[in-house]
């Protein structure tokens, strides 16, 4: 089916150094814009990040620091990047959790001031999550191979609950067979930026969601204890958190 556009749309999928959105640079960048009259244009390019390609990495997409060596820097293309996509929608796949909150650290510290939250976000992986049968007889079916019987009677719900979370255990070494961090594990945040330093209350508020004001509202913080967004500034947070802090602290100014 084609797509009804109203703006282009630009896919576009990341390669890098690592997966943490702080530490980790970009090393290629793929995009495929399509326009509202159909016409497609696409465009790879790969990056010198500046550092060392770990081998895990290299592992993954095959690109070595040799293979980037003598490309540009994201700095010297970021313009031109910030133009393929201005105007534009963006989509990917598991790009909202990843490539574009990486994307905007690396525009932030090219020194580009673009908000990308203004762009609208299709990730591919979303829909195919949400798709996709997620019930509970599914998730039996497939991590306990067997059908499960008496579907939506409490008693039978509730002992497939079970079986499935230690079969996940059994099936995902990463998962630690610890209450505390299964409860984080599966909690969701209303983030604010993109890596959850900060996130909506459910008054809609800014809350810190780190840190000694876990939380307190961002706002009331910045006014009692002005330091703090001075060590904020200097700490080890993303760019882009550091960009909405800012524009939180100029907002209560006026």
């Amino acid at each position: 089916m084609k797509l009804n556009l109203k703006n282009p749309i630009v896919f576009f999928d990341l390669e890098t150094t690592g997966t943490n959105i702080v530490a980790d640079r970009i090393v290629e960048i793929s995009y495929l814009k399509i326009s509202p009259n159909g016409t497609e244009e696409s465009k790879t390019m790969r990056i010198n990040p500046e550092m060392h390609i770990p081998e895990q990495a290299t592992a993954v997409h095959g690109i070595t620091d040799d293979d980037v060596k003598n490309c540009p820097t994201f700095k010297a293309v970021a313009n031109d990047i910030a133009g393929a996509i201005k105007g534009c929608d963006l989509g990917g796949f598991n790009s909202n959790r990843f490539d574009i909150p990486l994307l905007a650290e690396e525009f932030l510290r090219a020194g580009i001031d673009i908000d990308l939250k203004r762009h609208k976000f299709v990730d591919v992986q979303v829909i195919f999550h949400k798709m996709e049968q997620r019930t509970l007889s599914a998730a039996y079916k497939f991590y306990c191979g067997k059908n499960l019987e008496d579907a939506h009677t409490a008693a039978a719900d509730t002992a497939a609950t079970y079986e499935v979370l230690k079969a996940q255990l059994d099936r995902y070494p990463e998962l630690q067979n610890d209450i505390d961090f299964l409860s984080k594990f599966t909690c969701f945040n209303r983030n604010v930026d993109f890596v959850g330093a900060i996130v909506y209350n459910d008054k809609d508020e800014e809350v810190f969601n780190i840190g000694k004001y876990k939380g307190q509202c961002v706002a009331d913080v910045l006014q009692r204890d002005p330091g703090y967004y001075g060590w904020m500034m200097n700490a080890d947070f993303s760019q882009y958190t550091k960009k909405v802090l800012t524009q939180i602290k100029l907002r209560s100014m006026k």
